[in-house]
């Protein structure tokens, strides 16, 4: 269980929460790491992944546990809100927890990186985000809910080139759907293959088609990923040209 060391946080730690075991019952190809929102838990996201784990059969779905308490449930960042320095201060802290918890799950699986995927919900999708983009092995695909990288956390050049994909509501007062379209715009100006797909009249949350979407994305990135890159229109995606 990964810690983080000094300052007051020594008891800081990323737990693995609830799991979907593959469903083919032997051992797994794939690893879905589910990254809850603040104030949230392990146990709602998994629940969404009983919508995932069907067509994934060979896939383990493991939801992590942030590591500071909120009043509800639990936050990945120790500072409370979503201002640019409570964000970043908490990118800083946390992203080396999730990148030292991936590696460890990677590891008792027996799995290469290249077979992770990343979904992440508010605070979640900005630490997937984060870290995903700066793994030495660049994971599968990066879903992110209701998240976006304020422009002062600096990735610079990207170590790892995954396939990111937003899914925003358009009437998200907690990350503003323009944040999400400058993180997004940000990323395709460094050659990421970046998607999104805005959710008219939803706000800070995820809806049925938002997360039928997530489960094709997922299917394709590691089931059939030579057709990653295909479109399909969803009536909601953004088309860039």
């Amino acid at each position: 269980m990964p810690q983080l060391p000094g300052n007051g946080l020594m008891t800081a730690a990323i737990a693995a929460g609830p799991k979907i075991a593959a469903l083919s019952c032997g051992k797994p190809v794939y690893l879905v790491v589910l990254l809850h929102a603040e104030g949230s838990s392990g146990q709602e996201v998994i629940d969404l992944a009983l919508n995932f784990a069907p067509e994934l059969p060979k896939a383990d779905f493991l939801a992590a546990e942030a590591p500071f308490p909120a009043a509800t449930g639990r936050r990945w960042f120790p500072g409370e809100g979503f201002s640019t320095e409570t964000i970043v201060a908490g990118l800083t802290t946390s992203a080396p927890l999730l990148d030292a918890f991936l590696d460890e799950m990677l590891s008792a699986r027996r799995l290469p990186g290249d077979h992770l995927a990343l979904v992440g919900f508010s605070q979640g999708a900005m630490l997937a985000l984060d870290v995903g983009l700066r793994r030495a092995v660049p994971p599968a695909v990066i879903i992110a809910f209701g998240g976006a990288l304020p422009e002062t956390r600096d990735i610079g050049a990207p170590r790892a080139q995954p396939p990111v994909v937003f899914i925003h509501g358009e009437d998200d007062a907690v990350v503003p759907l323009a944040d999400m379209i400058a993180t997004r715009d940000r990323l395709k100006a460094l050659g990421l293959p970046v998607k999104s797909m805005r959710r008219p009249g939803l706000g800070h949350g995820e809806d049925d088609d938002g997360i039928i979407a997530a489960g094709s994305v997922l299917t394709a990135a590691l089931v059939k990923p030579k057709k990653a890159s295909d479109d399909h229109d969803h009536g909601d995606h953004d088309h860039d040209h």
